[in-house]
């Protein structure tokens, strides 16, 4: 019993110690492979990514996911989006079905280090990532590390990859529409191609560049240092 709890002091150890030192380790390094990407293999999905810095990618990319998925980002406190949440809440307890309050951090923390889906374990363990990653890394640290291991199609990881597979280009030089029509694919990117926009992923990206152009200093942290 006691060689037991040795074992289970030592695992509880590791398991609280080991995601804030990977973490940090990512802080410098590009990490090498994510669970969802490992999925995807397993599913028969090929493996397409190709790691670029952030200055690598053209500004607009960068806009352009943050006026589609999190607005608030470059002045949220932990990675959360507290006010979201509290609207979330208000709309359980109403009896209503909660739209949900991913950040980008929150979506970095979970690509990153766990497994899709919204079982109740998960998003417990990704909301105590999600500070971690928010305090340790810088936010353009956050946004190269998303852009880079984000699912924009079928076995497409990150913006070099997408850029080249769906246009052709390097990431360096996406025009606003294109970086637009990849933030637009994000919710359902195995259902949703950049490159054959339906209707309505058309709108959806015109209406991405309308709000780029409406945050204004909202988006100040996402500028090439």
């Amino acid at each position: 019993m006691r060689r037991l709890g040795r074992w289970l002091r030592q695992g509880l150890l590791l398991a609280l110690l080991a995601p804030p030192l990977l973490i940090l380790a990512y802080r410098f390094i590009p990490p090498p492979v994510t669970p969802l990407m490992l999925i995807r293999a397993v599913q028969g999905h090929a493996m397409q990514r190709d790691w670029v810095p952030y200055a690598a990618m053209a500004p607009a990319l960068a806009r352009s996911v943050i006026a589609s998925e999190d607005n608030l980002f470059c002045r949220q406190a932990l990675g959360f989006d507290f006010g979201a949440l509290r609207e979330q809440a208000q709309a359980w307890w109403d009896g209503d079905r909660p739209r949900g309050a991913s950040t980008i951090t929150m979506q970095t923390a979970k690509n990153l280090l766990l497994w899709p889906g919204r079982d109740p374990l998960r998003k417990a363990v990704e909301a105590w990532l999600t500070p971690q990653v928010a305090l340790l890394w810088p936010r353009q640290r956050v946004l190269e590390v998303y852009l880079n291991i984000v699912e924009f199609g079928p076995g497409v990881y990150g913006a070099e990859a997408a850029a080249q597979a769906f246009f052709d280009k390097p990431a360096a030089r996406l025009t606003q529409r294109e970086a637009a029509l990849l933030a637009a694919v994000l919710p359902s990117p195995l259902n949703w191609s950049a490159a054959a926009p339906t209707a309505n992923l058309r709108q959806r990206a015109a209406n991405i560049e309308r709000r780029v152009a409406q945050l204004g200093p909202l988006l100040d942290c996402a500028a090439p240092s």
